[in-house]
């Protein structure tokens, strides 16, 4: 099995994916980052001020007062409409995410809640309207060029520089939008991420022997949810200045509930409980951060959803098989199953199971072929999905897509009394039907 082109990631910690998780994270930066900028205009603009009464340019200073006066008309006009501005914008956008969930899955919502165009947009217009204001404190009352102590025309040039950036960057919202009403962009970016996550995922060939006999467990004491990935790095740290090696129990995407075990330790005493905290995150919801079958689970529920009987879409579960085909396409020569992390001397310090390769199959395809049996265009995809498969696979994962591939014409044959529209709906053709 080739890894040609496989770079080993680096065991960061997941806070980065947790905060992309997050709606707050990137305003409260911008908060933070418009405040240091409007403390540095207004340093720039009393330098200004200064500058011209020691050299007694009272006409010039005079006429940036007049400017700036003007200019305090439009900052005030921009400081009041921007929060309406944002509140029709983000009430009609949620509209819009709202109805890509009922058409999709709920699950496409995690898109637009991870959008970088979407937190740099609210982002961007929130910090307008924070820096309008504190530029409106800047201003002054004295007119007197001898008098006047900050004329603050950075501050109403930048404020400036933020509405236009505001308008291009709504124009670039609505568009991104808008995509999440089409399925071909979601299903794209779904496919897209589960191709991240797998070129992020360490892997390699092994299995639980050589661990050396059990000593010890640690149980969940948090929260239930659902398992959402695995501090790596932490749980490796742990386990080497232990000694020993730690075998997590439930996989990634595993609803856990407290007392039940999730670290089996062998070889020797259980690290203290302070150095294996925030080694496991338990959240409410799977994310795609370190699990690799849920992209096949976003893109199973869309075609699903698209062949029942309310929606009738097969088109849509067309597409969902494409990606999912081209995913499996590309785990094919790969090693899964049983991931060994190892320390800095090279020695296995954490054993993590994973999806193999058979339940990989079963996840994409197992409940699709279960509904396709109506609809000759989904089984004419299938089918040309799982001979390119049965082309591509080594003799040792052939199995399941024989067994599907044998499963599908049974189906078929079962709920298609008449010949002639049994051969057409058992037709491989990679576009379903044209």
């Amino acid at each position: 099995m080739s890894d040609r082109g496989y770079r080993r990631p680096r065991p960061l910690s997941p806070l980065r994916e947790h905060l992309r998780d997050t709606f707050w994270s990137a305003p409260t930066m911008g908060f933070v980052c418009v405040f240091v900028l409007w403390l540095g205009a207004s340093a720039v603009d009393e330098e200004i001020v200064a500058v011209l009464q020691r050299e007694e340019a009272y006409d010039e200073l005079g006429s940036l007062i007049a400017f700036v006066q003007d200019a305090k008309t439009i900052v005030t006009t921009i400081s009041s409409a921007m929060m309406t501005f944002i509140g029709v914008v983000f009430s009609i956008s949620l509209v819009a995410v709202q109805m890509a969930s009922g058409q999709l899955t709920p699950r496409v919502v995690r898109i637009f809640v991870r959008s970088r165009i979407s937190k740099l947009t609210l982002t961007v217009f929130l910090a307008t309207f924070l820096f309008s204001l504190l530029v409106l404190t800047s201003y002054e009352s004295e007119a007197d060029p001898r008098r006047v102590v900050s004329v603050p025309l950075l501050q109403s040039m930048l404020t400036l520089v933020l509405v236009g950036l505001s308008l291009l960057l709504f124009v670039v919202y609505v568009s991104a939008t808008l995509r999440l009403l089409q399925v071909g962009p979601v299903v794209d970016k779904i496919a897209r991420d589960s191709f991240r996550v797998l070129g992020r995922m360490p892997r390699g060939p092994g299995g639980p022997e050589g661990l050396g006999p059990e000593t010890g467990r640690v149980v969940h004491e948090g929260r239930a949810g659902v398992l959402r990935d695995v501090n790596t790095a932490r749980l490796v740290r742990a386990a080497r200045r232990q000694d020993v090696v730690l075998r997590l129990i439930p996989r990634i995407g595993d609803f856990v509930v407290p007392g039940t075990p999730v670290l089996a330790v062998h070889g020797g005493a259980v690290p203290p409980r302070s150095r294996l905290r925030y080694g496991v995150s338990v959240g409410v919801e799977r994310t795609l951060h370190q699990d690799l079958a849920f992209g096949l689970r976003q893109l199973s529920d869309i075609a699903l959803r698209a062949l029942s009987t309310s929606v009738n879409d097969p088109t849509t579960a067309v597409q969902c098989l494409d990606r999912s085909i081209q995913f499996l396409a590309a785990l094919v020569h790969l090693p899964l199953g049983t991931v060994h992390h190892r320390d800095r001397s090279g020695r296995v310090r954490l054993v993590q199971e994973g999806p193999g390769w058979e339940d990989l199959v079963d996840l994409a395809l197992e409940e699709i072929r279960w509904c396709v049996a109506g609809s000759p265009q989904v089984s004419r995809r299938l089918l040309a999905g799982l001979d390119d498969l049965l082309l591509l696979a080594p003799e040792e994962r052939k199995q399941p897509l024989v067994r599907h591939r044998a499963l599908l014409v049974q189906a078929v044959e079962r709920a298609v009394p008449v010949a002639a529209d049994r051969e057409f709906a058992l037709l491989p053709d990679r576009q379903g039907i044209g």
